[in-house]
């Protein structure tokens, strides 16, 4: 399991500029099982997604891939973790 921390590192208007580009890297990770859930932070500095998998070096590369990172608008903190503890309804995700 994985947690992407990203922050913003210029102005929003920049953010909204890839803001379609982002979503579409979204959906494309969604479709693949790997995202489970995502959001932005409040207040509005970057953005969270949790996610899952078993190579830090591929989520890192995921990671570079969003284009808010390509873009130079955001960076990505990936955060790996064991999910130790979970709520009934997430076992068939995990």
């Amino acid at each position: 399991m994985f947690v992407l921390l990203l922050s913003y590192t210029r102005p929003l208007a920049e953010v909204d500029a890839l803001m379609r580009e982002h979503v579409a890297w979204l959906d494309e990770h969604y479709a693949a099982g790997r995202f489970l859930v995502s959001g932005r932070r409040m207040p509005r500095t970057g953005g969270v997604i949790v996610a899952r998998g078993d190579d830090p070096g591929e989520m890192e590369a995921i990671a570079a891939n969003d284009p808010f990172v390509r873009g130079g608008v955001a960076t990505c903190e990936v955060i790996r973790f064991r999910a130790s503890q979970r709520a009934p309804a997430l076992e068939p995700l995990l």
